[in-house]
């Protein structure tokens, strides 16, 4: 698993109900895959697959207790896409400012402008009767 949060592992909690397996994983500490499934609309088999994936990104970890699997959030992981998501927002918040000031200038630029003069009444192409 890369250090950085890549686009691999944004697409992985883009989904839902990744989202909600990752949620409640947060909420209950360690569950089985059967625990969780009482907790989504989903079957149990479509959040071991949710889990195998976010496993894969690094976001979960598994062990085996008895004949159950029970899964954990890796909080370093966790850690890395909040300081990822935090980095994007700053990103963005720069990106909007830069945006806002140039509009305001160029806003202030258009009304500090004299008016163009027009001729009221006799616009070309037109006849009076």
């Amino acid at each position: 698993m890369t250090e950085r949060f890549d686009d691999q592992s944004w697409s992985v909690i883009a989904d839902p109900s990744r989202r909600r397996v990752l949620d409640l994983l947060i909420v209950h500490g360690e569950a089985s895959a059967w625990s969780l499934a009482g907790h989504v609309p989903f079957t149990r088999q479509a959040v071991s697959r949710h889990l195998d994936v976010l496993e894969g990104a690094g976001l979960v970890s598994r062990r085996k207790q008895g004949r159950e699997v029970l899964y954990r959030v890796e909080p370093d992981r966790l850690q890395q896409a909040t300081r990822a998501m935090a980095d994007l927002a700053a990103q963005w918040d720069r990106r909007l400012a830069t945006i806002k000031r140039l509009a305001e200038a160029a806003h202030a630029e258009a009304r500090d402008q004299p008016e163009a003069p027009h001729d009221e009444g006799h616009d070309e192409g037109t006849t009076s009767r």
